[in-house]
């Protein structure tokens, strides 16, 4: 049994995470601000599922409260940090950029403060697809370069990982990065696509396809992604002895300092998960055909090579199932 700090523990990933993180017999501490980004009562609602769970310990704050994560590590006993909580979301970032700058960056280094202080064996934190930005090098591999972001989001995620190597480098801490490709599933939240097209479908209302629905995206299940994070947990970075100053690799270094994609590894084309989904709601979407929007990435997929060599990661879940499942939970939640 260890015990686990999850940040974003009311969120999509951090709440199937801590459900698993449970089921698995592990003390879990949650903190979550419970914002008004979207939906409250989903956030509850996720909460609900383990909230009086007797090993879990809920924290409504936020990480970019400084004094209350110091208080919330002086009060538990904790192994190991997971930090999913962010401002999310591409185009919000283009209307709000500051808040993106203090969650992601100010609350990040709170966490990272904190770890810093009680020395946690080791901190897992979530990154982004988005990082490859600029970069067309299909599919996407770590040892890409990541310093064209064309959002702020991004350029947040891509400055999460460089402070994590800056604290791992100077304090000894292990970190581990992982850059989540288009996540998706039952719960997930209502501004991603998968949850909009439904809400639009069931209404009868046109669809939005940006880049006339010729995005291709490495859509990625939220159990393979709750799967690849717990693999992850059991082995901390170390330094590699192979890395070389002269020709860095970019996802090592010679303090314990990783990054790694976490994808299906696999690229399917955004029209196509329309069609999957109207046969799983039993309807037909109408669909508004739209140009390439600012901050968006054309294509992703990742190469999870790494992962797979590493920690034996295997995502198993086929988008057609994916997407059922997703339909099935939309129909009950929102009785549809």
């Amino acid at each position: 049994m260890k015990s686990i700090l999850v940040t974003g523990s009311a969120g999509f990933i951090g709440s199937a995470l801590t459900l698993k993180l449970l089921e698995n017999g592990h003390k879990v501490v949650g903190i979550d601000n419970l914002n008004n980004y979207y939906d409250i009562s989903l956030k509850e609602a996720r909460l609900d599922r383990f909230y009086n769970h007797i090993n879990y310990k809920n924290h409504i704050t936020d990480i970019e409260d400084q004094e209350s994560i110091k208080k919330i590590f002086d009060n538990n006993e904790i192994d190991i940090v997971i930090n999913l909580a962010a401002q999310a979301g591409v185009r919000y970032s283009l209307i709000n950029p500051q808040k993106y700058i203090c969650t992601n960056i100010l609350g990040f280094t709170n966490i990272l403060e904190a770890c810093k202080r009680h020395k946690i064996n080791h901190l897992i934190y979530a990154s982004s697809s988005s990082v490859y930005g600029l970069n067309k090098n299909i599919p996407f591999s770590t040892s890409n370069m990541t310093n064209h972001p064309v959002s702020v989001y991004a350029a947040s995620k891509k400055s999460n990982e460089l402070l994590a190597h800056t604290y791992s480098y100077l304090f000894n801490i292990p970190t581990t990065g992982l850059r989540f490709f288009t996540v998706y599933g039952p719960w997930d939240r209502p501004d991603m696509a998968l949850q909009q097209f439904a809400n639009s479908i069931m209404k009868d209302k046109p669809i939005q396809l940006f880049n006339y629905g010729k995005h291709k995206r490495d859509f990625t299940y939220i159990d393979d992604i709750v799967d690849g994070i717990i693999k992850v947990i059991s082995r901390p970075a170390i330094p590699d002895p192979d890395w070389d100053p002269v020709d860095p690799n970019a996802s090592s270094s010679s303090c314990p300092y990783r990054i790694y994609n976490i994808g299906n590894n696999s690229m399917i084309e955004l029209e196509r998960y329309v069609n999957l989904l109207e046969k799983e709601l039993g309807r037909k979407a109408k669909k508004e055909l739209l140009p390439m929007q600012p901050g968006d990435v054309e294509d992703t997929y990742a190469n999870v090579d790494d992962l797979v060599v590493d920690f034996d990661y295997q995502p198993n879940t086929p988008v057609e199932v994916g997407v059922k499942n997703f339909a099935k939970w939309f129909k009950i939640y929102y009785q549809v």
